[in-house]
């Protein structure tokens, strides 16, 4: 792998700087994606509970805001501790590694359709009944298990993220956000197409990584890195702060909104680790730490689940710290392909396993959680029957617009102005691959959608 310092080569031309500006490019790309239009939209998409009416719950917005503090935190320690030690890298070097990474922490979430992971399957069992129902509806993109079918279906959030900064989301030109490609490596948390997954054991090879639509910038970008075939180093940061994160804050929300209580999340801790050390400690300080908090106002349970999340972030923090000191090497020469806290000798991987199982059974298996996870897939799958209505017969008039006298006309003015005119220009230019833009168009629009944008356009779409 190459050296630590990044290459600060863009897709395009950058924005012309002011007079006396001394940003780095990875600042400016920290900065883009603070004021972009998919960062605003987390704001109204679930974290954990569609459409919670409880504002102090968290949000995606708010989960890519911590994620982006840990992975930050976790970062800047290991440059100083491990990286710096390094005869090539500078101090510059040693500021910029945190700064992607809290960048990469933001965008991690970018594509996440509405509703959430479930969300995601929404999308991709649409295309899969779809194609059931009309074993022709993909023809002409290939045969079923090529990247251009399996794009839709396994449609992935992570692998939209990378299609929206590098090409949905315009800044001046069409190299979307245009990030460096130092930062766009660090983004790519899976390495497979959608047509590669399953051809091997590891982990990057579960999901997809990026879509047909994005391989070359995607290659490209690998390439300029010297990441071809394996994670940028960063991406290990930013992996572990989103793990560390939704373990310990899921668990925060949950007990907040009273789905559980804490002495059976206690009881489960202790069963589930046979009293791991680690667990033991964060107990104990979660414990020590909330009565202080009650003397003052707070709720019980709620004081415990805030110093259970800061106790269980503080601990997962040195033991990822602690495992990327220990695989370095083999990180570094790209030989790595395991996750941090689930590595063999990482002291966090019973806590983090019995964090995820209790999850798994008793919040995301939740009645509550459950009923508007159904009623959002009906939302996707209603408004992707409409939309691909409007798309399917789309043909351009003499002036380069459909005609809104038609009903399908009409459905299409109803899409995002922004996606359509995109949408245009890549179907004047390849009119080869016609039906994979539309597909492409209709799940840019789906799941850029905030959770009550759908519920809302459906209502009024659906008749109530």
């Amino acid at each position: 792998m190459n050296s630590t310092r990044v290459r600060e080569l863009r897709g395009g031309p950058s924005s012309v700087r002011v007079s006396g500006e001394s940003r780095s490019e990875f600042e400016r790309d920290y900065g883009r994606t603070v004021y972009s239009t998919p960062f605003r939209r987390l704001r109204d998409k679930a974290q954990v509970f569609p459409l919670e009416p409880n504002d102090s719950l968290r949000t995606r917005l708010l989960h890519s805001l911590e994620v982006s503090s840990v992975a930050e935190d976790i970062a800047a320690q290991s440059a100083r501790e491990v990286i710096h030690a390094e005869p090539h890298v500078t101090d510059d070097h040693v500021r910029d590694i945190p700064l992607i990474a809290a960048t990469c922490g933001l965008i991690h979430d970018l594509g996440n359709p509405p509703f959430g992971h479930a969300g995601e399957l929404a999308i991709s069992t649409w295309f899969q009944k779809t194609f059931k129902n009309d074993d022709k509806f993909f023809s002409g993109l290939g045969a079923k298990h090529s990247s251009r079918v399996q794009d839709f279906f396994t449609f992935e959030g992570n692998a939209q993220a990378i299609r929206i900064v590098s090409n949905v989301e315009l800044l001046v030109h069409e190299y979307g956000l245009n990030f460096t490609a130092g930062t766009l490596a660090a983004a790519g948390k899976y390495l497979a197409a959608s047509s590669e997954l399953g051809k091997n054991g590891w982990h990057e090879f579960k999901k997809t990584g990026f879509f047909t639509s994005e391989s070359e910038i995607f290659e490209q970008v690998r390439s300029v890195t010297g990441t071809t075939g394996c994670r940028h180093p960063i991406t290990y940061f930013v992996e572990t702060a989103d793990d560390i994160v939704y373990c310990s804050v899921d668990l925060e929300d949950s007990l907040r909104r009273r789905i559980l209580v804490w002495d059976d999340v206690e009881s489960k801790l202790r069963s589930l680790t046979s009293d791991d050390p680690l667990v033991l400690r964060v107990i104990k300080a979660a414990k020590a730490h909330a009565h202080p908090l009650v003397e003052y106002g707070r709720a019980y349970p709620d004081a415990l689940a805030q110093t259970f999340r800061v106790a269980a972030i503080s601990e997962l923090v040195v033991a990822a710290r602690q495992t990327f000191q220990k695989r370095y090497d083999a990180i570094m020469n790209g030989e790595y392909h395991l996750e941090l806290l689930m590595d063999p000798d990482s002291e966090a991987r019973p806590f983090i396993n019995a964090c995820k199982a209790i999850l798994r059974a008793d919040v995301y298996r939740h009645a509550d959680i459950l009923r508007l996870e159904v009623r959002g897939r009906q939302v996707i799958h209603d408004l992707l029957d409409l939309f691909w209505e409007a798309v399917r017969d789309y043909e351009p008039t003499q002036q380069g617009r459909v005609s809104p006298s038609e009903y399908s006309g009409k459905l299409y003015l109803l899409l995002s102005e922004n996606y359509r005119r995109r949408f245009e220009e890549r179907i004047s230019a390849d009119r080869q691959n016609e039906l994979y833009w539309k597909l492409r168009l209709i799940t840019d629009q789906v799941s850029g959608m905030t959770d009550t944008y759908a519920c809302r356009l459906h209502k009024d779409l659906m008749n109530g």
